[in-house]
């Protein structure tokens, strides 16, 4: 008799299951709300680093193409064979040109010696680089802050040889966490005729933001010239928009990506440290509230894993996130009827910062569920 040796399969934790037809269904949710206003979705990768799979769902749910802030993400998009063009969200640097013109269809731009760089690199292959110039409408990242100088801008990019100054944009809710209101939104729209007037023809695109604009589109108080977004938190995760904005659009759903963590360690612990305190592993100095002892678990998964584990949301409402380390969060689960051991996987959604480091941590194993 021959005996088969069996196998063992090795699990590994944090895992990480991404959902693709949530986020198809995301994406046609909200490209299909902003048809209604005329406006067109670019999809966002950099929020899940770029991963093909998801990307291809966000293609399959209407985003007119992907966009990112790394010319890498864009060009692993054009190695595999998706069929999109690609956009890129970040200004590019000087040294990264010549890959911009090879793998990117379109970029944002706000600097004259850029644009001249491009118009140059994209002689060589005889190429028509499409930008979109961006206006600082008080945000303070990105963009010409004085409208006269950013119509000239316009005017200078325009005639320039090998570059098509496809639209006009701006970045909000970034930096500054200054709020895309109906106000900045006609200040753009205002720029965009005074730019359509000077060049003589009219703008493809009028790019009013991202995700932080879609209450406006909800609304409907998006100014009719906006015809544009870059969206991807509001596809791949839709959780800030109910929680900071407001703003609960039907059939989007939050189960896109779930954290699986396992319990290494289960006790009864004072709540408030004990001893001379000074600062935490990342020099803070974090406020404890002393809630006398109560259960808590220790998981293994840490800040390197999540960025911040306060950006984890339990799938259990019951339980609370009370801090971490780099490899350690630790969770209140007191009032959970069920007795949580040693061993047990514990379940989270996701917020963006946590997503952008669990997607690209070696240490997480990463699971596509269609």
């Amino acid at each position: 008799m021959v005996l088969k040796r069996i196998r063992r399969i090795k699990v590994i934790y944090p895992q990480l299951d991404i959902n693709l037809s949530t986020i198809k269904n995301n994406t046609e949710v909200i490209v299909n709300m902003c048809r209604k206003h005329d406006i067109k979705i670019s999809g966002v990768i950099k929020g899940f680093n770029g991963l093909p799979k998801v990307a291809e769902k966000i293609l399959e749910g209407g985003a007119m193409n992907l966009a990112s802030s790394r010319i890498d993400q864009l060009q692993k998009m054009k190695g595999k064979n998706i069929k999109t063009e690609t956009l890129l969200l970040r200004i590019p640097m000087m040294s990264e040109i010549e890959d911009l013109v090879k793998y990117c269809d379109i970029s944002l731009n706000s600097n004259k010696e850029t644009l001249e760089k491009i118009n140059e690199m994209a002689k060589k292959p005889n190429k028509t680089h499409r930008v979109i110039l961006m206006r600082d409408l008080g945000d303070l990242r990105e963009g010409v802050f004085k409208r006269d100088e950013f119509i000239e801008l316009c005017r200078y990019t325009e005639d320039l040889e090998n570059i098509y100054l496809e639209g006009i944009g701006t970045n909000l809710s970034c930096y500054g966490s200054i709020a895309p209101t109906r106000e900045n939104m006609i200040e753009l729209s205002e720029t965009a005729e005074k730019v359509e007037k000077e060049i003589g023809r009219k703008l493809d695109i009028i790019s009013g933001g991202g995700t932080t604009t879609l209450p406006l589109v909800y609304r409907g108080e998006i100014p009719e010239k906006i015809n544009h977004l870059r969206v991807g938190e509001g596809i791949i995760n839709a959780m800030d928009l109910p929680k900071y904005w407001d703003t609960d659009i039907e059939g989007l759903k939050t189960d896109t990506f779930i954290c699986k963590a396992q319990v290494v360690e289960s006790n009864i612990k004072p709540t408030h440290p004990i001893g001379k305190m000074c600062v935490d592993a990342f020099g803070n100095k974090p406020v404890y509230e002393d809630k006398g002892n109560r259960k808590r678990v220790i998981l293994a998964l840490g800040n390197q894993d999540t960025g911040d584990s306060k950006k984890l949301e339990p799938i259990d409402e019951r339980m609370k996130i009370m801090g971490s380390s780099s490899d350690h969060t630790i969770v209140d689960v007191h009032d959970v009827e069920r007795e949580i051991k040693v061993g047990d996987v514990l379940e989270f959604k996701l917020f963006y910062q946590a997503m952008l480091f669990l997607t690209g941590s070696r240490y997480v194993k990463i699971n596509y569920i269609d």
